[in-house]
């Protein structure tokens, strides 16, 4: 294999493109990102950056010369509009083809939008510092949707002074994921600090001075955030042969096509320890899919599953939310340690007959740190739990 591109300059690409390096591979390696920005992390967006406690310049995933000694030929600024697998080559928005004997897929996601203009979203950079000049004492910032994104930016932006509204369709935020009772106590964090949560209600358009209602009702503020989830980057795919449905379809391996892998938001793969397709928008998982990815396209011979625990963090307020496993289509959620209404608790999820999540909200890490071993094992929920279901 003497040339692999890498498109998408994010987490999953790049750690893709170093793993290559690191297990041996010294031809040519192609880096595509259509931000102008070097390789960043994005969970501080919505946290320290947001917060105005990092500047831009602390967000890289590597300085300058750690890429440099990774000898790649750096596309930023320009998007992948085509692929061309009979060719193997990858069209470019600048007119340009690049050939590759291997090809790895990291273009993540976009925010879904509403219709109207001038709301905020929280997914790049810019998108970032745009916001950031929006919030401030007793300015009004109406988030749309109530997942982790937006109870992020929601609890931000009341720690800077900001009067926040948060709208969610749903009856409970979050219940899908982590279950009705710990989406109560997570929305209760927002409603003791004054926080206006409306549940129940659906947004229908963005406008001038705020957001107008399924009802007709138009709520007022000086920012909107619409944070209500994401679609994957694969319309640039659209020709390509490769099978796209809520992502790029691949295998246990991570692989779409021959010599075709995806790694991190953008990718729909078979994980054989829970036995479904899933795809997964976390930060640890993106760089963790993207080592798996080059190294199964490195030695197609022995090449292994991906098979990982995904894991998940969030900040909001004084709590820290961290999650392992798959937690969605839950048949049954267990506190197993500590007090839901202290804010202090893990939680087991079951599904079927085996343990499939755990979440803690307040605890150390080793408090949770064993239930991701339980999970990877496929423990039976009576043997992690002491019940049966």
């Amino acid at each position: 294999m003497k040339s692999v591109v890498v498109v998408g300059a994010s987490a999953a690409g790049l750690a893709a493109a170093e793993t290559l390096r690191r297990e041996g591979y010294d031809g040519s390696l192609t880096l595509i990102g259509d931000e102008p920005h070097a390789p960043y992390d994005r969970p501080p967006l919505s946290k320290q950056i947001l917060a105005g406690e990092w500047e831009a310049a602390q967000l890289p995933l590597r300085p300058y010369d750690v890429l440099d000694s990774l000898g790649l030929d750096l596309r930023l600024g320009v998007a992948a509009t085509g692929l061309d697998v009979a060719d193997r080559a990858v069209k470019l928005a600048d007119g340009s083809h690049v050939p590759y004997d291997g090809l790895v897929v990291a273009t993540g996601v976009r925010p879904r939008r509403l219709p109207g203009e001038g709301a905020h979203v929280l997914r790049t950079l810019d998108d970032a510092l745009a916001l950031r000049d929006r919030l401030g004492r007793g300015r009004r910032l109406i988030v749309v949707g109530a997942g982790f994104l937006g109870a992020e930016a929601a609890a931000v932006a009341w720690q800077l002074g900001a009067r926040v509204t948060l709208l969610e369709p749903a009856p409970v935020p979050l219940a899908h994921a982590v279950g009705g009772a710990v989406g109560q106590m997570l929305s209760q964090a927002h409603l003791d600090r004054g926080v206006e949560l409306r549940c129940g209600v659906t947004v229908a358009a963005v406008t001038e001075d705020g957001v107008r209602l399924a009802d007709g009702e138009v709520v007022r503020g000086d920012a909107v955030l619409v944070a209500i989830g994401s679609l994957p980057n694969t319309e640039w795919l659209a020709d390509s042969g490769l099978t796209v449905d809520n992502g790029v379809v691949c295998d246990e391996y991570s692989e779409a096509a021959p010599g075709v892998y995806a790694a991190g938001d953008v990718a729909r793969w078979h994980n054989p320890l829970f036995g479904v397709s899933m795809r997964v928008e976390h930060r640890t998982h993106a760089a963790e899919q993207g080592m798996a990815a080059a190294r199964n396209l490195l030695r197609p011979q022995a090449r292994k599953p991906f098979a990982p625990v995904p894991y998940f963090w969030s900040d909001q307020y004084d709590m820290k939310v961290q999650a392992y496993g798959y937690l969605r289509g839950h048949d049954e959620v267990a506190v197993v340690d500590g007090d839901l209404a202290e804010r202090r608790f893990v939680a087991a999820y079951r599904t079927g007959d085996r343990l499939t999540g755990a979440l803690a909200v307040g605890m150390p890490p080793k408090a949770i740190r064993s239930w991701r071993q339980a999970i990877a094992v496929r423990a039976a929920w009576r043997d992690a739990v002491g019940t049966t279901p």
